[in-house]
């Protein structure tokens, strides 16, 4: 036989094994522990029917031999490509042959030799071109068999190995440590860092309280110096202006000044000696009218209420150098005034300036008559004295409220101007001083 002919033999024979191996009803079940397996050589024609193998060219044909004899061994090398495919993707049925023919191994070596030879005198032994001895063939394809399976477990071994490796619990721990080291460092670093931030906000905090006790501590002394009395007055409306000589430049000066006014009330304490008369206490100058109000005692006149440089007088007497409480209603209504002095009602009359309204804008001036708006001050028209407790409301005030105020039962700041200290000033040697009480005023009169 040609060598070709003897590789399709034996690989025929391979097959045959395999497919008698997963084909018989055994195959697929574990088999009894004394079965036996019969390995039985098939013949040429019969392998196709299990696995096709290329037609082998028959001598004579019209390639050389040489030529025929290559195409056989670039089929057959591809044909056994495909079958160690076949077999790489059917590992358990190929363990389950290899169990077999171990246990196959495992009987007497003579009566599977004389099994085998029993089994070719019956007649199945149609492959004259076999080896002579059947234990060769049992033999080699137990090594052949035994082969793969190493190569498996080797495989499988490797697998396991592998998978171990990716998987050691020493690398685990090692890999665990060095993260929670990463992370109690990084814990370490924020907690040092607020530690800081505390330390800073703890600073500023001590600064921040120092500063306010700082403060606070100013504050006290100062409410200690105003509760002393080392302060001028002791309320915004405890004091009084003086005005002690008959000067043109010693005056005072009511900041705000007066809106549109169809009715006042004006009143005030004073008290002054001078003579002959005490002067002008308050005038009120506009634009084009430096007479829009004006209280004046001047020489041996009586003392006159002047309104839009319309004149009335007045019938009170304040010049025994005491204390007095002075008070004037007006209303644009036919021109009706009142009189009060230390609350009582003294006179009263009509027909002064009717219907003129009392014009806005202009300068509101303590001690002094003005010629114009805020100047031209005439010395011998000056006030000579102290006052207190002037204030104007925009309505005329009911006698009962007049009466209240002069006796010191209620205190009642203007709605258009009251007395405060920050609404005043002084010039020329005017001064402020803290004022008398109210009782202590009454008990002067």
């Amino acid at each position: 036989r040609s060598p070709a002919g003897m590789l399709l033999v034996a690989a025929g024979l391979l097959l045959a094994v395999a497919a008698g191996g997963r084909g018989s009803p055994a195959g697929d079940q574990e088999s009894p522990p004394g079965s036996r397996f019969v390995c039985t050589s098939l013949p040429l024609d019969a392998v196709g029917a299990g696995c096709p193998l290329p037609p082998v060219p028959m001598q004579g044909g019209a390639l050389p031999p040489e030529e025929e004899l290559k195409a056989t061994v670039l089929q057959l090398r591809e044909t056994v490509l495909q079958q160690k495919e076949t077999i790489g993707s059917q590992r358990e049925a190929i363990r389950e042959l290899t169990g077999k023919l171990s246990r196959c191994e495992g009987t007497d070596g003579k009566s599977a030799a004389g099994t085998w030879k029993n089994e070719v005198g019956k007649g199945k032994d149609t492959m004259g071109d076999l080896p002579r001895d059947p234990a060769q063939v049992i033999d080699q394809l137990s090594r052949t068999m035994q082969t793969l399976k190493d190569r498996l477990e080797s495989l499988e071994h490797q697998l396991r190995a592998n998978v171990s490796y990716a998987a050691l619990p020493s690398d685990l721990r090692e890999m665990l440590q060095r993260r929670l080291g990463d992370l109690e460092r990084q814990l370490l670093s924020k907690v040092a860092e607020l530690e800081d931030e505390k330390s800073l906000l703890h600073n500023e905090t001590s600064a921040h309280r120092q500063k306010t006790e700082t403060a606070l501590n100013a504050l006290l002394e100062r409410v200690s110096e105003l509760e002393k009395g080392n302060s001028a007055f002791k309320s915004p409306d405890e004091f009084k202006v003086s005005l002690p000589l008959r000067t043109n430049y010693l005056y005072g000066k009511i900041k705000k000044t007066l809106p549109e006014l169809y009715a006042f009330t004006v009143c005030l304490w004073l008290r002054s000696s001078a003579s002959p008369g005490i002067g002008t206490p308050f005038s009120y100058a506009v634009p084009g009218q430096a007479n829009e109000i004006v209280l004046i005692e001047w020489g041996n006149n009586p003392i006159e209420l002047l309104i839009n440089d319309k004149v009335a007088q007045l019938p009170l007497f304040i010049s025994d150098g005491k204390w007095h409480h002075i008070c004037i209603t007006w209303t644009t209504r036919d021109g009706m005034w009142e009189a009060f002095q230390d609350g009582e009602k003294l006179g009263t009359g009509e027909n002064l300036a009717p219907w003129h309204p009392i014009k806005p804008g202009g300068v509101l001036i303590l001690g002094q008559e003005q010629d114009t708006v805020g100047g031209r001050f005439d010395a011998t028209q000056a006030f000579v004295g102290e006052m207190s407790q002037f204030n104007i409301w925009d309505r005329v005030l009911k006698a009962e409220d007049i009466m209240n105020i002069a006796n010191c039962s209620i205190n009642m700041p203007g709605n258009i101007i009251p007395w405060v200290d920050n609404n005043v000033d002084v010039f020329g040697g005017a001064t402020k001083w803290p004022v008398e009480t109210c009782e202590e005023r009454l008990l002067d009169l």
